[in-house]
């Protein structure tokens, strides 16, 4: 019985300091990149952006963007007609034919009026890891803007200053959340996945998939099919 009391405690402790840790992480996160979240179009020119990155967040089951991610489609349009940025980053997941983040975006942008060329996708944007690293590697990104929801732009924030891209995250209009997507559990989600990139950006995994470089500043037009 003492043993086993002695193993409880143990284990208390031990969640106890990965609590205090996952804590500490979060807190030294956003603290590090609130200053790099803008609701202000007109500052956004101040870093001279290559591109606007969109990051995925779901479709709905007839393909069509959630809401959640229209809001964030929604802002990086604006900013690019705007003039902000030349390019559009439309990161998400295509990891099975039958589920396609990035197809849905590419369409609404293109109903929107943006022109093909200036549409680049990223496919295997499976993570905000993933899509922010083959940002860098991939599509050679130095300096960006970041849309998404404000709560999931620290981290994403974050991983563009850790991966060498100077970038600046808009918050996506509108009262669309993130929560919508994740469900009533996305608080606890978001902060143990700032915990988890927080060491992942430390390590510095390499994505599942890589592949040869795009430069942001070509024809959009090569990432078809990618």
């Amino acid at each position: 019985m003492w043993k086993l009391f002695k193993r409880l405690i143990k284990l208390c402790l031990l969640i106890i300091f990965l609590a205090v840790v996952a804590a500490g992480i979060n807190v030294y996160m956003l603290a590090t990149t609130v200053l790099d979240l803008t609701d202000s179009y007109e500052e956004e020119t101040s870093i001279a952006p290559e591109c606007i990155l969109v990051l995925g967040a779901g479709v709905n089951e007839d393909g069509t963007p959630s809401n959640a991610l229209k809001a964030r489609l929604n802002t990086g349009i604006r900013l690019y007609q705007q003039g902000i940025a030349p390019k559009l980053l439309l990161s998400g997941d295509n990891g099975q034919v039958e589920y396609d983040e990035v197809s849905a975006m590419k369409a609404y942008a293109l109903e929107a009026g943006v022109p093909e060329e200036d549409i680049f996708m990223d496919h295997a944007g499976f993570s905000t890891y993933d899509s922010i690293y083959r940002a860098n590697y991939i599509f050679c990104v130095s300096r960006c803007l970041v849309v998404s929801q404000k709560d999931h732009l620290y981290r994403a924030v974050y991983g563009c200053e850790r991966a060498g891209i100077k970038a600046l995250g808009v918050p996506a209009e509108g009262k669309e959340k993130y929560c919508e997507y994740y469900g009533k559990n996305y608080n606890i989600r978001e902060y143990l996945a700032r915990a988890k990139d927080f060491v992942k950006w430390i390590i510095k995994p390499k994505p599942k998939y890589l592949g040869d470089k795009i430069p942001i500043d070509g024809d959009g037009r090569a990432t078809e099919g990618d």
